[in-house]
């Protein structure tokens, strides 16, 4: 149900069975495929840092709100096919938002959200799509990982040695850092780069829509 004044929530959006469905069904279609989580741990986390994001660079609360929202659907589209999962996320999440009768104009600026935080094909154009890009791709953590190690690939292997990821917002100097902790035992630095690096340049670009700057430290040095 909306709240007082009549806008949909969070609370709603993650109470709503069918978004828990998509996004049960599109974690369990990932792990047939051997990627790592996409489910309702990843789902919690990017809302909570997408929110935190736009609250820290003094976004309104409604607006952190939409971005908490939209974090949390940003993968019901998994559900279907991996291939432009934003899109698909976006279709899906608009009969939710319409049947708790959404605003049209929080409706676009969801669907636009959702639709864009691909990095291969995302272009963040409001200050919630940028939110969400950050979020999302902050969540590098050994616990997303879901196969054996003898069955790792890169991606495995540089989530596995991750052992902690924050994304550290600083309202004054409007630096976004994402701060990781990798086991070089594990992966090596330089693996990061080589399959991460179009998420770094994403994530730069969503800082800018921020009016914000990217930094990436890695083990304590500062490599952007």
């Amino acid at each position: 149900m909306p709240d007082a004044q009549g806008l949909v929530t969070l609370d709603d959006i993650q109470s709503d069975q069918a978004v828990i469905a998509f996004l049960e069904m599109g974690n369990a279609y990932l792990g047939t495929l051997g990627y790592t989580e996409h489910g309702l741990r990843h789902a919690n986390l990017t809302a909570s840092i997408a929110g935190n994001i736009m609250r820290r660079l003094g976004h309104t609360d409604r607006d952190a709100e939409l971005a908490s929202m939209a974090g949390f659907m940003h993968d019901i589209g998994n559900c279907i096919s991996r291939e432009s999962h934003g899109v698909t996320a976006a279709l899906l999440a608009k009969d939710v938002l319409m049947r708790h009768g959404i605003d049209a104009r929080e409706l676009a600026i969801l669907m636009n959200a959702l639709g864009n935080h691909e990095e291969e094909t995302g272009v963040p154009a409001t200050p919630v799509a940028a939110a969400v890009i950050m979020a999302d791709k902050a969540d590098v953590h050994h616990t997303r990982v879901r196969v054996e190690p003898l069955q790792f690939d890169i991606h495995d292997r540089v989530n596995y040695a991750a052992k902690r990821s924050f994304l550290r917002v600083d309202s004054d100097s409007r630096v976004i850092t994402l701060e990781i902790d990798i086991d070089t035992g594990v992966s090596q630095v330089m693996e990061y780069f080589e399959i991460f690096l179009s998420r770094m340049q994403i994530c730069r670009k969503a800082a800018g829509v921020l009016d914000a700057t990217f930094s990436l430290v890695i083990n304590g040095t500062r490599l952007l």
